[in-house]
This record gives structure tokens, sequence and C-alpha cells, in this order.
């Protein structure tokens, strides 16, 4: 390599396929996720080591690893991307922060149960404004939002999820969802008024997605329940999940969320007893977009709409 010049310059989106590296681990999966070729990945990667004069990965068997000069490359990199978005933020604020397009990245049932009050409200506040919402989960929803195709990201912590400490993101919980348990009509435990979890250790279980958050919550709250789910059907659509719980195919966990828009009043829905299974919903905004004005709106009205969501009334 050649030693680092005095004039110490280099392609910043570079910076986005090493971040990409660190966090998928391999050249395929980097290359997956940005759409580009493996061949393409390297190539990018040998351009930005030679721009630096530092060797950035190693052969690890048949993959790579980051080097030591990589890691402190992506130290750096966080705080130059934090940079950037707070220089954004500053131009937004400086006019008047009512127009433009914002796109907000969510996942399914946060899209039924907080996106249609929160786009209500973002339309009276700011009617020239353009939000557009796309359907993404972890791991694909960050690399959405790192690469500046989501400006706001709406999730779910399970396994996929960045750590409350990546310093990529500004991020803030907004509600804590109840899971409750949807049992058919009929159902031997549908009279209770709490159903405990090991009596459904024999039953079908359907889950919204089985990679999904919800599909990492049931197997979780099952295994600490005693007992491994018998996961038969795994669907997209809650909707669709209703429908085959109505049918009688198996027994499923339900979040609040969607509770009001796609649960059939023929399912018998029943809190769990001991520990309620829920799971902690949160939205996260790239490094130093905090002052932004339009994000601003953006989270005040998610934040409107998941405290409408707390205070619904219990089931009965």
């Amino acid at each position: 390599m050649e030693p680092l010049s005095t004039a110490f310059t280099f392609d910043l989106r570079r910076l986005t396929v090493l971040r990409e590296l660190q966090r998928r681990g391999s050249l395929a999966r980097t290359a997956q996720a940005l759409h580009l070729t493996p061949s393409a990945i390297s190539q990018q990667l040998a351009t930005l080591a030679r721009e630096l004069g530092v060797p950035l990965t190693e052969r690890d068997g048949r993959g790579v690893r980051l080097t030591g000069q990589a890691r402190v490359l992506l130290a750096h990199a966080d705080v130059i991307a934090a940079q950037l978005e707070r220089a954004r933020a500053d131009l937004a604020a400086y006019t008047d922060g009512g127009r433009g397009t914002v796109t907000v990245g969510c996942f399914s049932s946060g899209i039924l149960g907080l996106l249609p009050a929160a786009l209500r409200g973002l339309r009276e506040r700011l009617s020239q404004l353009r939000v557009d919402v796309v359907e993404a989960e972890p791991p694909d929803l960050f690399t959405a939002l790192d690469a500046g195709q989501v400006d706001v990201a709406v999730a779910v912590d399970f396994a996929a999820a960045p750590p409350h400490t990546d310093p990529r993101y500004s991020r803030e919980d907004l509600l804590t969802d109840v899971l409750d348990i949807a049992l058919p009509p009929g159902h031997p435990l549908a009279e209770r008024a709490e159903v405990p979890l090991r009596e459904l250790a024999r039953d079908v279980w359907i889950v919204g997605d089985a990679a999904s958050c919800c599909g990492a919550v049931t197997r979780s709250v099952c295994a600490a329940a005693g007992f491994t789910p018998d996961i038969r059907h795994a669907v997209g659509d809650w909707a669709a999940l209703a429908a085959l719980v109505e049918a009688g195919a198996g027994v499923a966990l339900v979040p609040r969320l969607v509770r009001s828009v796609h649960v059939r009043r023929s399912l018998a829905l029943r809190p769990a007893e001991g520990e309620t299974p829920s799971r902690n919903v949160f939205l996260a905004v790239r490094a130093g977009a905090e002052g932004d004005p339009v994000l601003g709106a953006v989270r005040d009205e998610l934040r409107a709409a998941a405290a409408a969501v707390v205070h619904r009334p219990a089931l009965r």
C-alpha cells in the first residue's frame, strides 16, 4: 500500500460498502444487500484501500474479515455520517421545513397500527409534505436507512435489529406492544380469562412470518414456557393469519397493534398467564438528523400514534 498522502481525500460513498460489510460479515451478503455483485463490492473496497493507503480487508478462509485499520476508519465513518446529517438538518431548519419527501420504513403491523394515525396528523400539520411508506424489517431496513433510501425507521427490537448503543442512529422507544393469544372458536381454553402458554404445547402454531420478529417472539416465549412450538403455517398477512386461526388451523400470538384492524370477532383473544409476551417498538433516524424539522414532525406524530395504542381499552 502507498503511504497516506497529505491530500487525504476519498469517496465517502465507499464507506457505505465498508459499513455494510461490517454489518453483514461477508462479501456475498453485502453484495446482496446493496444490489451489487461480489466483484463490484471487492472493487469498491480495493479502491477505497488504495485511496487511503491502508489495507481494509484480509483473507479469512474462503471469506474476508476487516483489518484493524478498517475498524479505525469505521469509527470515524460514524462521526462523518452524523456530521453530514447535522449539516443537512441545519439546512432544512433554515427553510420552513414543510416541503419535500420523507420515506418511512416500517414493519407490517406497525404500518397497520401506527402509520394511519401518524399520516393523518402529518397531513394536517404539513400539507405540502409527501410521505412515502415502505415495508421493511431489520437488517434490510437499516441498510436502507444508511443508504438514505429511508429517512425514518420504525422497527421491533430483536436479534436482527442494531443494538441500542449503535452510534450510527438516534433512536427512541415508542411503545411496548403486547401480544395476545388467538384461539379458534370452540378451543378448550377459549373461556379462560388468561391462558397458560404451556397448555398450548401440543397445539399447532401459526406465525406472521417465520423469519420475522413475530416468529422470533413466538419461539422465545414458548421456550420460556418450556416447549418448542409446532409452527406449521407462516403467512405474511395478518388477515390471513386470523383466517387460519378462525378455521381451526392453529393458535397464534397477535400483537395489539393489529387487533382493531385485522382480528375477527369470532376469535378468542386472551392474555397469556404470567409474564406477558411483548415486543419493544422503536424509531430511529440517522445520527445527526435529530434537528431536521420535517423528521421532527414525523417523530412527533409517531409518538402520538404510539400513545393512542398504549391507551386503547384492554381486552374484555
